[in-house]
């Protein structure tokens, strides 16, 4: 059994520090090599499912991390994590938790978090008028 078979067994049974061991040995975020990438993705996904959050948090340079936590921020319903993050800087958080909002209805929360974080921020807005009105 090589390492992918090895690593897709033990995310099959939640086996998440065998899993991350051997997928993060064979992963990286900026590389040529296209399979390299898909597994620093597959890494990134693992992470958080594993629910290691400080892992993904400590990545701050890192796209795919970032997007990553901001994610699994919204399915676990921690907004005022993401918040806490768009606040920071992290505009993907801010996009996130604006989504979140308009797709609970909450138009014009969505419309007030934009207008305290992000006031200048046009993507955030055009959200809010695309995803929230429509």
């Amino acid at each position: 059994m090589d390492w992918l078979e090895r690593a897709r067994a033990a995310e099959q049974l939640q086996d998440w520090d065998v899993a991350i061991a051997l997928v993060s040995a064979h992963a990286e975020c900026f590389s040529d090599d296209p399979d390299m990438h898909d597994n620093h993705l597959w890494h990134m996904d693992l992470l958080a499912r594993a629910e290691r959050i400080p892992e993904l948090e400590r990545a701050l340079t890192d796209n795919h991390a970032r997007r990553r936590l901001n994610r699994s921020l919204r399915e676990r319903g921690m907004e005022a994590a993401l918040r806490d993050r768009a606040e920071a800087g992290d505009r993907g958080a801010l996009y996130v938790l604006v989504r979140l909002m308009c797709e609970t209805g909450r138009a014009q929360e969505a419309q007030k978090v934009v207008q305290d974080i992000g006031p200048e921020d046009q993507y955030a807005r055009q959200i809010v008028a695309r995803d929230c009105w429509a």
